[in-house]
């Protein structure tokens, strides 16, 4: 993807500036009031450049805002600014943890089920459409590639059975394809029954993300795109809430079971 290629020139940039300036990782992590070996993981891509890190690293640097204006830049090639940096840690996840309430995951989502969820938004274009569509389906490569990370989703059961007479086929098709990855001996899928009405994962979607540092990013959605949280404090409630709505979910077993029963109801 060209975001792909644009979020490694902004990470090159960032490291050919420090170096101009005579600084090392862990000088230079000290002036931003970060740790080396965080600037060491955003320069390497296994953690975000984000906008307030961006910010700091033109002050230190007297660049008069060119980091800044790099990830602003990426709105003109499709991506807005704030998901650059969670791509950055979507792709260099050794794991991933996804809780989505409301809608099939996007890495999980067929293309003809995407089509439909980005088609809701009527003040795009057909181009734009079409574009948003084939960057969804790039994104999905992580979790087939060699050494894929460990993907965890947790989805809920009305997401699975919404659907009109308009949709069938594309509901009977997406599960099927949940049930195809679910096999993958990287990947799990489990359903949150209907049965559990109350859960502390109803305040909305959340996916996780461990790079290789070891270190959790999260990536919080909403109507006007997202968040990509870091704060350790933050992260640590995620991981905390993540798991009571795991232990919410049916096991990876009964959980095929219900997809199947949920395909063989509309065959």
């Amino acid at each position: 993807m060209e975001a792909d290629r644009y979020s490694d020139m902004i990470r090159a940039q960032l490291r050919r500036l420090r170096i101009a300036a005579g600084l090392n990782q862990e000088e230079f992590g000290r002036r931003l009031n970060y740790s080396a070996s965080l600037v060491s993981a955003v320069e390497l891509g296994s953690r975000p450049l984000d906008l307030p890190l961006a910010t700091r690293a033109d002050e230190v640097l007297g660049t008069g805002g060119l980091l800044q204006g790099m990830l602003k830049m990426a709105e003109e090639l499709g991506q807005v600014s704030w998901f650059l940096p969670w791509l950055d840690a979507e792709r260099a996840a050794t794991q991933l943890r996804c809780y989505q309430p409301t809608l099939v995951p996007g890495l999980l989502q067929t293309e003809n089920y995407a089509r439909a969820v980005i088609r809701c938004d009527d003040t795009l274009t057909e181009a734009e459409a079409e574009t948003r569509l084939t960057e969804r389906m790039d994104r999905q490569s992580v979790l087939i590639r060699e050494n894929g990370p460990q993907f965890v989703a947790v989805i809920d059961e009305h997401v699975l059975r919404r659907t009109d007479q308009r949709f069938r086929e594309v509901m009977k098709e997406e599960v099927e394809h949940l049930l195809a990855m679910a096999e993958r001996p990287n990947m799990s899928v489990h359903v949150l029954p209907d049965e559990v009405s109350m859960h502390v994962g109803l305040t909305g979607p959340f996916i996780l993300a461990r790079g290789g540092d070891g270190n959790w990013v999260a990536n919080l959605e909403n109507q006007l795109g997202g968040v990509v949280v870091d704060r350790e404090a933050d992260v640590a409630t995620l991981l905390t809430r993540w798991e009571s709505v795991r232990s919410e979910a049916l096991p990876r077993r009964q959980s095929a079971e219900l997809m199947k029963e949920v395909v063989k109801s509309w065959t």
